[in-house]
C-alpha cells in the first residue's frame, strides 16, 4: 500500500464511496456505523485478551481489520462533513504534546516514590 498520508486515504474512502459505496450517510447513521464498529472491536478484545471466549461457531476476526473498519467509519464522517482529518489529527496531537508532555512521566515517577 506504500506510505500514504490521511488526506490519501480520505480520497481513495471518496472514490469508493462515490462510485461503489453510493453516497455518505447523514451524520447520525455515521455515528451508529462508528459506535457498531467499536462494539465489534471490543469484543474480539474480550475474546482476546478478557474473560470472555469467542464461541467455536464464530468465525475468526483480526483486531486489525477491526480498528481499520473504524478508521473507515471515522473517515466516512469526516468525509461527508468536509473535514481535513490530516490537519485535525496535526491539531490534536499538538494540544497533547502541550497538554500532557509531562502527564505520563510525572504520573510513573509518583508510583515509583509511592
Amino acid at each position: 500500500m506504500g506510505d500514504k498520508t490521511i488526506r490519501d486515504w480520505q480520497r481513495e474512502v471518496d472514490e469508493w464511496v462515490r462510485t461503489v459505496g453510493g453516497g455518505y450517510w447523514s451524520p447520525l447513521v455515521n455515528l451508529a456505523r462508528i459506535a457498531e464498529e467499536v462494539g465489534e472491536t471490543a469484543r474480539l478484545v474480550n475474546h482476546l485478551y478478557g474473560p470472555k471466549p469467542k464461541k467455536p461457531t464464530e468465525a475468526p476476526q483480526e483486531l486489525g481489520m477491526e480498528l481499520a473498519d473504524i478508521l473507515f467509519a471515522v473517515i466516512c464522517m469526516a468525509n461527508s462533513e468536509g473535514i481535513d482529518l490530516q490537519d485535525s489529527f496535526a491539531r490534536v496531537m499538538e494540544k497533547y504534546r502541550v497538554r500532557d508532555k509531562d502527564r505520563y512521566r510525572n504520573a510513573e515517577q509518583r508510583a515509583e516514590g509511592s
